[in-house]
């Protein structure tokens, strides 16, 4: 086979009179390995046949393969760009499961010290989680996908409910109901959305009760679990050997065991229902939140009343079997209906997470939509069917 050299010597000749023509034999490639590439014009004939080169340049490329080669070559190439972006794909995931657990565990261990403090430390705490989440929740409203087609509530009335949800909880620790209080709020609200200048909507005085609703009056029920129920947990181990400078046997009351168990359940129906749903997961849960299997939730349900009975034993409450049961049921359903509400409510609004304070899990309401509500649920079934707490 003649080689790419020696091709272009034996064709590109000069043509100027200025210099002599010598004839020397051209060496013919094979056909099948020659590929001429430009605009080519024929200039002169040979004993070979006609020629054609480049009016400036002759670029031919010499074949030994076939045309299957280089086909296989190209998809060897685009293995490797699938392979590299694959490995790119994993690493960011790990990188985000890493930032997960990291500050999973750097939120989770100052909560935990929190509940177990209670009074105004667990009050307050919560209050500030209220402000943050209602922020983020009338911005969800304002955004593009949800405001399509409806008229958000004007800003000031936004950041004046998202004041008064961070004081519900104060208040019901303070006066321990605030029914009253509420209902007079959202009063107010309403005023002050149907005077506004310009044309009221419904859409505005429903998105903003629902507001008061989902992110204030709600989650004060944790402060009601947590502080109202103040009747010791007899029996509980290791509210024996509690330290008497931190409240002794008299800290572990039944609202704090309960708050203790909602959370763990919480905590377990989350944790096991991704586990399950990785490992099994086949059949959608709901188009609301797509990446959610029956298998999954059936797994979640599972390890939430697992959990919750072996914190009942060792915490000895509540006392029989059928209430740790029925008390996991409880807390399972709230963890997966809040969560699915917020799903909601971000699918409608174009997004993915609410937020951005918390890297790796988005923003205050994807932390805490299990546990809107749980606490409210937990509450209503301790005071309606426990008789004396479970004690």
């Amino acid at each position: 086979m003649a080689t790419f050299a020696e091709l272009v010597l034996s064709t590109s000749r000069c043509t100027c009179p200025c210099r002599s023509f010598t004839r020397k034999p051209i060496i013919r490639p094979p056909l099948s390995g020659l590929r001429l590439v430009g605009d080519t014009k024929p200039l002169f004939r040979s004993g070979l046949g006609r020629i054609s080169v480049n009016r400036c340049f002759l670029t031919a490329v010499a074949r030994a393969e076939s045309d299957q080669l280089g086909d296989d070559d190209h998809s060897k190439g685009i293995d490797r760009i699938h392979n590299l972006q694959n490995v790119e794909d994993k690493q960011k995931k790990a990188s985000q499961l890493k930032k997960r657990v990291i500050f999973g565990i750097g939120i989770g261990l100052p909560v935990g010290c929190v509940v177990l403090a209670g009074g105004w430390v667990f009050t307050v705490a919560l209050a500030s989680s209220v402000f943050i989440g209602s922020r983020e929740y009338f911005e969800l409203v304002r955004s593009r996908g949800i405001a399509k087609g409806m008229t958000p509530p004007p800003r000031y009335v936004s950041r004046v409910c998202s004041v008064i949800c961070a004081l519900m909880p104060i208040l019901t620790l303070y006066f321990g109901n605030i029914d009253i209080l509420v209902t007079s709020a959202a009063f107010v609200v309403a005023i002050a959305l149907l005077v506004q200048r310009g044309s009221p909507r419904f859409a505005q005085l429903s998105s903003t009760m629902f507001g008061l609703f989902y992110c204030g009056y709600l989650p004060s029920f944790w402060v009601k679990l947590r502080c109202g129920l103040a009747a010791p947990a007899l029996n509980t181990g290791i509210g024996r050997t509690w330290p008497i400078l931190l409240g002794g046997q008299a800290h572990w009351t039944v609202g704090l065991v309960a708050t203790l168990i909602s959370f763990s359940g919480v905590i377990a129906t989350d944790t096991f229902a991704f586990l399950g749903g990785k490992t099994f997961g086949r059949t959608p849960l709901t188009s609301i939140s797509p990446k959610k299997t029956w298998e999954g939730t059936i797994v979640g349900l599972v390890g939430c009343i697992a959990i919750t009975i072996l914190l009942s034993k060792y915490l000895s409450w509540p006392q029989s079997l059928f209430s740790s049961v029925a008390f996991g049921f409880l807390n399972f359903f709230g963890s997966v209906f809040g969560d699915l509400t917020e799903s909601m409510i971000k699918r409608d609004a174009g997004v993915k997470d609410s937020g951005s304070l918390i890297p790796g899990h988005g923003g205050i309401l994807d932390r805490v939509d299990s546990y809107i509500f749980t606490g409210a649920l937990a509450y209503s079934f301790i005071k309606t069917s426990l008789k004396l707490y479970g004690v």
